[in-house]
Parts: C-alpha cells; sequence; structure tokens
C-alpha cells in the first residue's frame, strides 16, 4: 500500500490514483482538496475527540453508508457526533 510517513500531498496523489478515499482526523486535507480545486480523491474528516474504533466506528460506518453517493463522485465529508457536513469537489 501507501508509505506510512508520506507528506499529505503523497497520500492525496496516492488515493486520487487509486481510486481511494481519505479518513482523517487531520484538518490539513480539506485545505489541501480547497487550495488544489480537484474532484479527486475523496476526504472524509472525522471531528471526535477519541478516534479508537471503538469510540467512533458506528459514527462512522453510518456517515459513509449515509454519504456513499456523494463520496463516489467526490465530496469532503465531516462527520462528528451531531451531524455530517458534506462539500462536493471541486471546492
Amino acid at each position: 500500500m501507501g508509505k506510512p510517513d508520506a507528506v499529505d500531498s503523497e497520500i492525496m496523489g496516492f488515493a486520487a490514483t487509486n481510486g481511494f478515499a481519505v479518513l482523517t482526523h487531520d484538518l490539513d486535507f480539506g485545505a489541501l482538496l480547497a487550495t488544489r480545486h480537484v474532484k479527486r480523491p475523496s476526504v472524509i474528516q472525522i471531528r471526535v475527540q477519541d478516534v479508537l474504533p471503538s469510540a467512533c466506528g458506528n459514527l462512522l460506518v453510518r456517515a459513509l453508508r449515509a454519504t456513499a453517493p456523494q463520496l463516489d463522485s467526490g465530496a469532503l465529508v465531516t462527520v462528528d457526533p451531531a451531524r455530517n457536513r458534506i462539500r462536493l469537489l471541486p471546492i
């Protein structure tokens, strides 16, 4: 797969080239989408304190199911316990 020590731009390029989405707790990926004006890759930002799967896994699975069509088309999805925010790409 990808390199675990890759910089954000490499991760974005790898995901776009291979048809992946980026799942992150880091806001930098949304900023990269905004500055690059690209349609791929989709980015899912999870905005919770505890990012362990046992704590946020169900929230994330529900969000992925609810936003799958937008993610397939290219989107920035922000997931938090109260709601999901969707911005279609390019931003």
